[in-house]
């Protein structure tokens, strides 16, 4: 793989590990719940064990990318793009689900297309 696309998977995953703070770590305070749009503290109540639970999804595929970087060869770098591709998927199926959600799926798919993109390509 590539050392751009390397990077893309890097970025990829220090995304995903601070989408898993701000999920699982930090979803009480009104500041980063309204990110996800979640009005008040009402919601924010409900959707807590829903946000911590997504957040480990994200740790995980963030984990998966790195990981698989970090043990390298063929069989680390297909992890780290199995994982980018769960990232981009996700990110397609935010905008997908909630339009509202534009720029919070690009920031989660973006970088791990560019990676998945630019491993095929270079």
């Amino acid at each position: 793989m590539s050392v751009i696309a390397q990077v893309f998977v890097v970025v990829a995953g220090v995304f995903h590990l601070a989408v898993f703070a701000m999920e699982s770590l930090l979803f009480r305070k009104p500041s980063t719940y309204r990110r996800f749009l979640v009005k008040d503290d009402a919601e924010a109540a409900i959707a807590r064990p829903w946000a911590f639970n997504q957040g480990f999804y994200n740790l995980f595929l963030a984990l998966g990318a790195l990981g698989g970087l970090i043990a390298g060869g063929d069989k680390g770098h297909a992890i780290a793009l199995f994982s980018c591709a769960c990232m981009a998927g996700a990110g397609i199926v935010l905008i997908a689900s909630d339009r509202r959600m534009v720029q919070a799926a690009a920031s989660q798919a973006g970088p791990p297309i560019l990676a998945l993109v630019l491993a095929a390509v270079l």
